[in-house]
Protein backbone atom coordinates (compact mmCIF):
# COMPACT_ATOMS: atom_id res chain seq x y z
CA UNK A 1 0.00 0.00 0.00
CA UNK A 2 1.57 3.49 -1.11
CA UNK A 3 1.78 6.20 1.37
CA UNK A 4 -1.44 7.71 -0.59
CA UNK A 5 -3.55 5.03 -0.45
CA UNK A 6 -2.98 4.55 3.28
CA UNK A 7 -3.53 8.45 3.74
CA UNK A 8 -7.33 7.82 1.48
CA UNK A 9 -7.52 5.08 3.86
CA UNK A 10 -7.12 6.54 6.88
CA UNK A 11 -9.18 9.28 5.81
CA UNK A 12 -12.53 6.97 5.12
CA UNK A 13 -11.95 5.65 8.08
CA UNK A 14 -12.09 9.03 10.04
CA UNK A 15 -14.82 9.65 8.24
CA UNK A 16 -16.41 6.38 9.16
CA UNK A 17 -15.65 6.97 12.84
CA UNK A 18 -17.33 10.42 12.27
CA UNK A 19 -20.69 9.01 10.82
CA UNK A 20 -20.79 6.29 13.52
CA UNK A 21 -20.04 8.22 16.27
CA UNK A 22 -23.00 10.77 14.77
CA UNK A 23 -25.13 7.79 14.49
CA UNK A 24 -24.27 6.72 18.43
CA UNK A 25 -24.97 10.71 19.90
CA UNK A 26 -28.20 10.36 17.72
CA UNK A 27 -29.26 6.91 19.49
CA UNK A 28 -28.40 7.81 22.87
CA UNK A 29 -29.98 11.55 22.00
CA UNK A 30 -33.38 9.70 21.16
CA UNK A 31 -32.85 7.18 24.36
CA UNK A 32 -32.64 9.85 27.07
CA UNK A 33 -36.24 11.01 26.03
CA UNK A 34 -38.06 8.05 26.05
CA UNK A 35 -39.70 7.17 29.98
CA UNK A 36 -39.84 3.36 28.81
CA UNK A 37 -35.51 3.39 28.25
CA UNK A 38 -35.19 4.96 31.83
CA UNK A 39 -37.64 2.28 33.51
CA UNK A 40 -36.37 -0.50 32.46
CA UNK A 41 -32.93 0.41 33.32
CA UNK A 42 -34.08 1.06 36.37
CA UNK A 43 -35.40 -1.88 36.71
CA UNK A 44 -32.90 -3.71 35.28
CA UNK A 45 -30.02 -2.20 37.84
CA UNK A 46 -32.10 -2.85 40.51
CA UNK A 47 -32.50 -6.92 39.24
CA UNK A 48 -28.56 -6.21 38.43
CA UNK A 49 -27.41 -5.12 42.21
CA UNK A 50 -30.23 -7.74 43.79
CA UNK A 51 -28.07 -11.02 41.79
CA UNK A 52 -24.84 -8.92 42.35
CA UNK A 53 -24.70 -8.23 46.13
CA UNK A 54 -27.99 -10.29 47.77
CA UNK A 55 -26.43 -9.38 51.08
CA UNK A 56 -27.60 -5.76 50.58
CA UNK A 57 -31.21 -6.20 50.10
CA UNK A 58 -31.64 -9.37 52.80
CA UNK A 59 -29.10 -10.68 55.62
CA UNK A 60 -30.64 -14.08 55.03
CA UNK A 61 -28.65 -16.81 53.23
CA UNK A 62 -30.50 -18.79 50.84
CA UNK A 63 -32.36 -21.82 52.67
CA UNK A 64 -31.29 -20.35 55.94
CA UNK A 65 -33.10 -20.44 59.05
CA UNK A 66 -36.00 -22.32 57.64
CA UNK A 67 -38.72 -23.55 59.82
CA UNK A 68 -41.07 -26.01 59.21
CA UNK A 69 -43.64 -25.28 61.64
CA UNK A 70 -43.59 -22.04 59.98
CA UNK A 71 -44.56 -23.43 56.34
CA UNK A 72 -46.81 -21.40 53.92
CA UNK A 73 -47.40 -18.40 56.09
CA UNK A 74 -48.73 -15.50 54.67
CA UNK A 75 -46.59 -11.76 54.10
CA UNK A 76 -45.60 -10.86 57.69
CA UNK A 77 -43.70 -8.37 59.54
CA UNK A 78 -41.08 -11.09 60.06
CA UNK A 79 -41.29 -12.23 56.73
CA UNK A 80 -42.23 -9.47 54.49
CA UNK A 81 -43.25 -12.08 51.26
CA UNK A 82 -44.29 -15.13 53.79
CA UNK A 83 -42.92 -18.45 53.92
CA UNK A 84 -41.81 -21.58 51.70
CA UNK A 85 -43.22 -25.02 51.94
CA UNK A 86 -39.99 -25.76 54.34
CA UNK A 87 -40.70 -22.78 56.46
CA UNK A 88 -37.65 -20.65 54.53
CA UNK A 89 -37.96 -16.45 54.32
CA UNK A 90 -39.59 -16.51 50.80
CA UNK A 91 -37.98 -12.47 50.48
CA UNK A 92 -34.75 -13.90 50.89
CA UNK A 93 -35.46 -16.78 48.35
CA UNK A 94 -36.60 -14.31 45.62
CA UNK A 95 -33.51 -12.11 46.01
CA UNK A 96 -31.54 -14.55 45.66
CA UNK A 97 -32.93 -16.44 42.68
CA UNK A 98 -32.26 -13.43 40.97
CA UNK A 99 -28.73 -14.29 40.65
CA UNK A 100 -28.71 -17.67 38.64
CA UNK A 101 -31.81 -16.24 36.73
CA UNK A 102 -29.93 -13.45 35.55
CA UNK A 103 -26.44 -14.95 34.94
CA UNK A 104 -28.18 -17.59 32.48
CA UNK A 105 -29.44 -15.36 30.72
CA UNK A 106 -27.27 -13.01 30.13
CA UNK A 107 -24.59 -15.22 29.87
CA UNK A 108 -26.61 -17.46 26.82
CA UNK A 109 -26.94 -14.02 25.14
CA UNK A 110 -23.35 -13.44 25.07
CA UNK A 111 -21.89 -16.17 23.99
CA UNK A 112 -24.85 -16.92 21.00
CA UNK A 113 -23.87 -13.22 20.49
CA UNK A 114 -19.86 -14.18 19.86
CA UNK A 115 -20.81 -17.49 17.81
CA UNK A 116 -23.20 -15.04 15.83
CA UNK A 117 -20.87 -12.38 14.92
CA UNK A 118 -17.90 -14.43 14.66
CA UNK A 119 -19.14 -17.13 11.68
CA UNK A 120 -22.15 -14.56 10.38
CA UNK A 121 -19.15 -12.54 9.61
CA UNK A 122 -17.28 -14.79 7.73
CA UNK A 123 -19.97 -16.89 6.30
CA UNK A 124 -21.15 -13.39 5.03
CA UNK A 125 -18.58 -12.16 3.96
CA UNK A 126 -16.56 -14.37 2.23
CA UNK A 127 -19.96 -17.17 1.09
CA UNK A 128 -18.85 -20.27 -1.17
CA UNK A 129 -18.67 -22.97 1.10
CA UNK A 130 -18.43 -21.72 4.33
CA UNK A 131 -21.30 -19.62 3.98
CA UNK A 132 -23.24 -23.06 2.66
CA UNK A 133 -21.87 -25.31 5.57
CA UNK A 134 -22.93 -22.50 8.22
CA UNK A 135 -25.76 -21.77 6.51
CA UNK A 136 -27.26 -26.31 6.91
CA UNK A 137 -25.87 -25.75 10.28
CA UNK A 138 -28.07 -23.10 11.53
CA UNK A 139 -31.50 -24.62 10.07
CA UNK A 140 -30.42 -28.06 11.73
CA UNK A 141 -30.58 -26.17 15.16
CA UNK A 142 -33.02 -23.64 14.30
CA UNK A 143 -35.42 -26.63 13.54
CA UNK A 144 -35.01 -27.64 17.53
CA UNK A 145 -37.59 -26.11 19.74
CA UNK A 146 -35.97 -24.34 22.19
CA UNK A 147 -37.74 -25.83 25.38
CA UNK A 148 -38.51 -29.38 24.21
CA UNK A 149 -34.85 -29.64 23.10
CA UNK A 150 -33.39 -28.47 25.74
CA UNK A 151 -35.68 -30.78 27.95
CA UNK A 152 -34.72 -33.64 26.38
CA UNK A 153 -31.05 -32.55 26.62
CA UNK A 154 -31.09 -31.82 30.20
CA UNK A 155 -33.61 -34.90 31.05
CA UNK A 156 -30.66 -37.43 29.11
CA UNK A 157 -27.57 -35.57 31.44
CA UNK A 158 -29.11 -35.09 34.66
CA UNK A 159 -27.07 -33.61 37.69
CA UNK A 160 -26.95 -30.42 36.07
CA UNK A 161 -26.64 -27.17 37.27
CA UNK A 162 -26.11 -23.38 36.08
CA UNK A 163 -23.06 -24.13 33.68
CA UNK A 164 -24.94 -27.11 31.90
CA UNK A 165 -28.03 -25.16 31.77
CA UNK A 166 -26.21 -21.85 30.18
CA UNK A 167 -24.51 -24.63 27.61
CA UNK A 168 -27.38 -26.11 27.02
CA UNK A 169 -29.27 -23.05 25.95
CA UNK A 170 -26.21 -21.26 23.91
CA UNK A 171 -26.46 -24.88 22.01
CA UNK A 172 -29.56 -24.04 20.74
CA UNK A 173 -29.99 -19.96 21.17
CA UNK A 174 -27.57 -19.00 18.67
CA UNK A 175 -29.72 -19.51 15.42
CA UNK A 176 -31.75 -16.48 14.95
CA UNK A 177 -28.51 -13.81 15.99
CA UNK A 178 -26.47 -15.69 13.65
CA UNK A 179 -29.07 -15.51 10.56
CA UNK A 180 -29.27 -11.61 10.93
CA UNK A 181 -25.68 -11.30 11.40
CA UNK A 182 -25.13 -13.24 7.86
CA UNK A 183 -27.75 -10.87 6.02
CA UNK A 184 -26.32 -7.83 7.52
CA UNK A 185 -23.00 -8.78 6.47
CA UNK A 186 -24.04 -10.04 2.88
CA UNK A 187 -25.85 -6.49 3.04
CA UNK A 188 -22.78 -4.23 4.17
CA UNK A 189 -20.19 -6.06 1.59
CA UNK A 190 -20.48 -4.67 -1.33
CA UNK A 191 -21.00 -1.41 -0.25
CA UNK A 192 -18.65 1.54 -2.19
CA UNK A 193 -16.87 2.47 1.05
CA UNK A 194 -16.24 -1.54 1.69
CA UNK A 195 -15.44 -1.38 -2.29
CA UNK A 196 -13.23 1.33 -2.05
CA UNK A 197 -10.93 0.16 1.40
CA UNK A 198 -10.56 -3.26 -0.81
CA UNK A 199 -9.35 -1.11 -4.05
CA UNK A 200 -6.61 0.84 -1.49
CA UNK A 201 -5.25 -2.54 -0.19
CA UNK A 202 -7.18 -3.21 2.97
CA UNK A 203 -6.95 -6.97 4.30
CA UNK A 204 -9.88 -8.62 4.41
CA UNK A 205 -9.56 -9.02 8.55
CA UNK A 206 -9.46 -4.78 8.24
CA UNK A 207 -12.11 -4.60 5.87
CA UNK A 208 -14.39 -6.87 8.34
CA UNK A 209 -13.43 -4.63 11.68
CA UNK A 210 -13.25 -1.65 10.70
CA UNK A 211 -16.12 -1.21 7.93
CA UNK A 212 -18.62 -4.54 7.64
CA UNK A 213 -19.11 -4.83 11.61
CA UNK A 214 -19.63 -1.94 12.81
CA UNK A 215 -22.00 -1.12 9.54
CA UNK A 216 -23.65 -4.58 10.44
CA UNK A 217 -24.08 -5.05 14.18
CA UNK A 218 -26.76 -2.71 15.25
CA UNK A 219 -29.59 -5.19 14.28
CA UNK A 220 -28.23 -7.81 16.42
CA UNK A 221 -27.51 -6.20 19.14
CA UNK A 222 -31.09 -5.30 19.55
CA UNK A 223 -31.79 -8.92 19.67
CA UNK A 224 -29.38 -9.81 21.41
CA UNK A 225 -31.23 -7.51 24.01
CA UNK A 226 -34.50 -8.92 23.52
CA UNK A 227 -33.28 -12.61 23.57
CA UNK A 228 -32.12 -11.83 27.24
CA UNK A 229 -35.79 -11.80 28.00
CA UNK A 230 -36.76 -14.89 25.97
CA UNK A 231 -33.81 -17.12 27.78
CA UNK A 232 -34.51 -16.06 30.81
CA UNK A 233 -38.21 -17.26 30.00
CA UNK A 234 -36.91 -20.49 28.85
CA UNK A 235 -34.60 -20.96 31.61
CA UNK A 236 -37.52 -20.45 34.42
CA UNK A 237 -39.85 -22.89 32.44
CA UNK A 238 -37.20 -25.91 32.38
CA UNK A 239 -37.01 -24.83 35.96
CA UNK A 240 -41.04 -25.12 36.46
CA UNK A 241 -41.14 -28.48 34.38
CA UNK A 242 -38.34 -29.56 37.06
CA UNK A 243 -35.87 -30.49 34.27
CA UNK A 244 -33.56 -27.00 34.99
CA UNK A 245 -32.09 -26.37 38.56
CA UNK A 246 -32.51 -28.45 41.24
CA UNK A 247 -32.90 -27.61 45.03
CA UNK A 248 -31.18 -26.68 47.02
CA UNK A 249 -30.48 -24.16 44.40
CA UNK A 250 -32.86 -21.26 44.50
CA UNK A 251 -34.29 -19.64 41.35
CA UNK A 252 -37.40 -17.93 40.03
CA UNK A 253 -38.49 -20.77 37.73
CA UNK A 254 -37.75 -23.19 40.66
CA UNK A 255 -40.54 -20.99 43.28
CA UNK A 256 -42.70 -21.26 40.72
CA UNK A 257 -42.21 -25.10 40.40
CA UNK A 258 -42.55 -25.39 43.85
CA UNK A 259 -45.43 -22.96 43.89
CA UNK A 260 -48.01 -24.66 41.77
CA UNK A 261 -49.71 -27.20 43.58
CA UNK A 262 -50.59 -24.34 46.57
CA UNK A 263 -51.39 -21.10 44.66
CA UNK A 264 -55.34 -21.25 45.58
CA UNK A 265 -54.49 -21.69 49.06
CA UNK A 266 -51.05 -20.03 49.35
CA UNK A 267 -50.71 -17.18 46.15
CA UNK A 268 -47.92 -15.48 47.95
CA UNK A 269 -45.85 -18.36 46.36
CA UNK A 270 -46.61 -17.72 43.05
CA UNK A 271 -47.17 -13.72 43.14
CA UNK A 272 -43.88 -12.74 44.34
CA UNK A 273 -41.18 -14.55 41.91
CA UNK A 274 -43.76 -14.13 39.15
CA UNK A 275 -43.90 -10.53 39.62
CA UNK A 276 -40.08 -10.53 39.61
CA UNK A 277 -39.38 -12.51 36.31
CA UNK A 278 -42.25 -10.69 35.00
CA UNK A 279 -40.88 -7.14 35.51
CA UNK A 280 -37.43 -8.25 34.55
CA UNK A 281 -38.32 -9.81 31.17
CA UNK A 282 -40.84 -7.16 30.13
CA UNK A 283 -37.49 -4.60 31.42
CA UNK A 284 -35.31 -6.34 28.42
CA UNK A 285 -38.04 -6.19 25.74
CA UNK A 286 -38.98 -2.68 26.36
CA UNK A 287 -35.21 -1.76 26.15
CA UNK A 288 -34.47 -3.93 23.19
CA UNK A 289 -37.99 -1.95 22.01
CA UNK A 290 -35.77 1.51 22.60
CA UNK A 291 -32.54 0.51 21.32
CA UNK A 292 -33.84 -0.53 18.35
CA UNK A 293 -36.12 2.68 17.41
CA UNK A 294 -32.99 4.50 18.67
CA UNK A 295 -30.74 3.12 16.25
CA UNK A 296 -33.03 2.89 12.65
CA UNK A 297 -33.66 6.39 11.79
CA UNK A 298 -36.98 4.80 9.55
CA UNK A 299 -38.64 4.79 13.01
CA UNK A 300 -37.85 8.02 15.23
Amino acid sequence: MTVGEARAETAAEAAGEAGRASLRADAWHDLRRRRTFWGSAATLAAVTAMAAFPGLFTGTAANEGCDPNSAKLGPSREHWFGTDLAGCDYYAHVVHGARPTLLIGVAVTLSALAIAVLFGTLSGYYGGVLDTVVSRLTDVFFGLPFVLGGTVILVAFPGHGVGAMTLVLVLLGWTTMIRIMRAQVIAVRDADYVQAARLLGASDRRVMARHVLPNAIAPVIVVATLNVGNVIVGEATLDFLGVGLQYPQVSWGLQLGQAKDAFMVHPHLLIFPAAFLSATVLSFLLLGDAVRDALDPKLR
